[in-house]
């Protein structure tokens, strides 16, 4: 950690390059004798990440920011504040800091954080911000977590650790496949600590996770924008064996939206309270209904990834009071608009078929694909589809009808 970074001179010329080309800047000379022009640019580059995914960092004076790759591999503003909310209230140990949001998050909402880094100089810059920032609760430990917490003598309310993966290669991995390896230490944690939380990518199988760890209480999926950002395991020393495990569907756009329910180990879903209100087919599952059953100026339901992840398809129909078109594509129908949904919502025009697509002219909307044999892509320069805000065409299928094509208006977004 270099401290002439936050020289005023050096802190004025960053903000004022915010918008110049970072490459140019690191190739050329610098203009301070102690700070290197690759400091410069990384220094730029990192804060320009953090405009969004941290934006109480990207306006704070004075704040340093640690290689570009720290910056994108931690929390987001937005998710690191939701999660402070599943710690217990006292003392909590964060055994992979980084550069401490999630760490600052959870000072609001305990009485102390404990922050261990392996890398030094990283362990350094999130001293100094906490600082910056006037978090007083926090203590800064470099060194390597699970080591400290075997040899401290002492436990605390909750463990959270943020396992990487070892690989980056495939779309399937397992918890033993991270490193550190909360699988293996599991015990230990348990014997440490009332609660842990252990954030996962979201490649991460539900059924797969628990298969590896105990005492697993509550998942919590978190999208933002229809992207599931992170998985979180809550795990509690005092776990009933037959005690169901809660599943949490969160969107983290302009308005927070839940989704939960509950299920067993081996994924049965085991919600209480919620009777059907659908029809079911000889299989069990909830009948489809046809296009002609669906009413011009009814409404679709996209639900948000956070529900897709989840994997309780027919649960959404019953809790939403909702129909299926078909059961392999999880689009919603309803007559009626019902803004607590999770997800977008269009009011539909029409239905379409690929022949009568192909007789219309001056074609425009977004071009959603649902269980349709071809890509978004394809389907524009194949029908000449310009884009607009507010229109969709949205090509799916139908058991009865088969493909079909849905013209729609969007009334509610992510």
């Amino acid at each position: 950690m270099n401290k002439r970074v936050l020289d005023s001179d050096v802190q004025e010329y960053i903000d004022s390059h915010l918008t110049a080309d970072v490459h140019k800047i690191a190739m050329a000379k610098s203009p301070f004798p102690d700070v290197s022009a690759a400091e410069l640019a990384g220094q730029i580059a990192a804060k320009n990440k953090c405009a969004k995914k941290l934006p109480s960092w990207f306006q704070q004076k004075g704040v340093y920011y640690p290689a570009l790759l720290s910056v994108e591999q931690c929390s987001s503003e937005a998710t690191a504040q939701y999660k402070s909310s599943l710690a217990l209230g006292g003392p909590l140990i964060d055994l992979t800091g980084g550069f401490g949001v999630d760490s600052y998050y959870f000072a609001k909402t305990t009485t102390a954080v404990t922050h261990c880094e392996i890398n030094k100089e990283l362990s350094e810059i999130a001293a100094y911000n906490a600082r910056v920032f006037g978090q007083t609760n926090m203590q800064f430990l470099q060194g390597d977590g699970l080591e400290y917490l075997t040899s401290a003598d002492k436990t605390f309310d909750t463990i959270y650790i943020d396992p990487a993966r070892r690989s980056s290669s495939g779309k399937v991995f397992m918890l033993k496949d991270c490193t550190p390896d909360v699988v293996s230490n599991l015990g230990l944690m348990l014997s440490k600590a009332k609660c842990i939380i252990i954030k996962t990518a979201p490649l991460l199988d539900l059924t797969a996770g628990l298969k590896e760890l105990s005492n697993v209480a509550e998942i919590h999926i978190l999208s933002v924008r229809n992207e599931v950002k992170e998985l979180l395991w809550v795990i509690e020393q005092d776990k009933q064996a037959d005690q169901k495990i809660k599943i949490v569907a969160m969107t983290l756009n302009y308005a927070m939206k839940q989704f939960s329910f509950y299920r067993n180990e081996n994924g049965d879903i085991a919600e209480e309270g919620l009777a059907s209100n659908h029809s079911e087919d000889a299989a069990g599952q909830p009948e489809d209904i046809t296009a002609q059953q669906i009413s011009i100026d009814s409404y679709l339901y996209e639900p948000d990834a956070a529900l897709m992840k989840s994997g309780a398809f027919d649960l959404i129909t019953n809790k939403y009071n909702l129909s299926k078109l078909d059961q392999q594509t999880q689009l919603y129908f309803s007559e009626s608009i019902n803004p607590s949904f999770p997800g977008r919502i269009f009011r539909i025009s029409n239905f379409l078929s690929a022949t009568v697509l192909k007789k219309r002219k001056d074609l425009t909307g977004n071009v959603i694909v649902r269980n349709y044999p071809d890509k978004a892509e394809n389907l524009v320069k194949k029908y000449k589809i310009k884009p607009d805000r507010e229109k969709f065409l949205i090509f799916t299928h139908s058991r009865s009808e088969g493909h079909l094509i849905i013209e729609a208006e969007i009334i509610q977004h992510y």
